[in-house]
């Protein structure tokens, strides 16, 4: 079972997705919230596996309530349901941690596979947030050290030195799958695809 938290400040949206997602097999939406600022309580009251995060909400957005949610609980999955296809906000979602980023114009069945693909460790784009991420699209040096978390940064310091997967989890005392969960971000992040393009990426930002 897929446990969902729907954030987004209209009581219609809210009520619309709670009952599509709630009539999909495997899915269950755990509370429906109106503000950014309550996503991160109800994440640590809920556990949900899945945060279906509006971005522009009143008191805090969904950017910054994305930041909040990972920083209380980094398994669950954010991903961001808008009507707004800029490219900066496109980035600036997934670079606050989000691992997926659709609009709202999109079908039914499309918005309930994106769940079940970020459920398994998929990342479901629209195309215009796909297009955003192809290299020509996304602005030069926009990656810099205050896109990541403390924690993703610590975790990619130990593989600036070296350090396996396993190594790292012992040293900051998270599992192995958190570890790897900090990884896809920091990569996505810095729109590398291995660990040693993240390694140099770190030691010219002097992480290391």
């Amino acid at each position: 079972m897929i446990r969902v938290l729907v954030v987004d400040d209209h009581a219609l949206v809210r009520r619309g997705l709670s009952d599509l997602l709630g009539a999909a097999d495997g899915i269950e939406v755990v509370a429906a919230v109106a503000d950014g600022s309550l996503a991160a309580c109800a994440v640590t009251d809920l556990e949900p596996d899945i945060v279906l995060m509006d971005l522009s909400m009143p008191v805090l957005d969904g950017v910054e309530a994305t930041r909040a949610v990972l920083a209380v609980r980094p398994q669950t999955k954010v991903i961001m349901l808008t009507s707004f296809s800029e490219n900066a906000r496109i980035l600036a979602a997934l670079e606050a941690g989000a691992v997926g980023y659709l609009l709202k114009d999109a079908e039914p069945e499309d918005l309930i596979k994106a769940l079940r693909d970020a459920a398994i460790g998929g990342v479901p784009l629209s195309p215009k947030a796909a297009r955003a991420l192809l290299p020509g699209n996304r602005p030069a040096g926009h990656a810099s050290v205050d896109a990541l978390t403390a924690r993703e940064r610590e975790v990619l310091s130990l593989v600036a030195v070296g350090l396996p997967n396993k190594s790292i989890a012992r040293r900051l005392t998270i599992s192995e799958k958190t570890v790897k969960a900090h990884l896809t971000r920091v990569f996505t992040v810095l729109g590398v695809s291995d660990r040693t393009s993240a390694a140099l990426w770190a030691q010219r930002h002097g992480l290391v």
